[in-house]
């Protein structure tokens, strides 16, 4: 099964992906594309009509963690390390590049 694909095949391929392939990479890139071609017919060639679809092969769970309310800062002290405050705000340029 390994000639599935010929060395015509993977110049053609390269020609319209517009790839310069080297001829030591047309070889090997024809061996590769072959073994891969030949592992793909031998999964279509399973029997899955009793296997349900799925989205991912692993059943995935929920990775984050809870969202509860915690202790912050205090307001004075994250105000104190912003450049410019105002309000008890922090105070940013109306337009991206002026100064604020």
């Amino acid at each position: 099964m390994a000639d599935r694909i010929t060395r015509a095949d993977v110049e053609h391929v390269a020609q319209l992906a517009r790839l310069a392939l080297s001829e030591t990479e047309i070889v090997s890139l024809t061996k590769e594309l072959g073994a891969i071609l030949d592992h793909a017919a031998q999964v279509s060639a399973l029997d899955t009509h009793d296997v349900p679809p799925t989205a991912h092969p692993l059943p995935i769970a929920n990775v984050f963690r809870a969202d509860e309310a915690r202790p912050c800062l205090p307001r004075d002290e994250v105000l104190a390390a912003a450049p410019v405050a105002q309000e008890q705000r922090f105070q940013v340029p109306r337009i991206l590049g002026e100064e604020p």
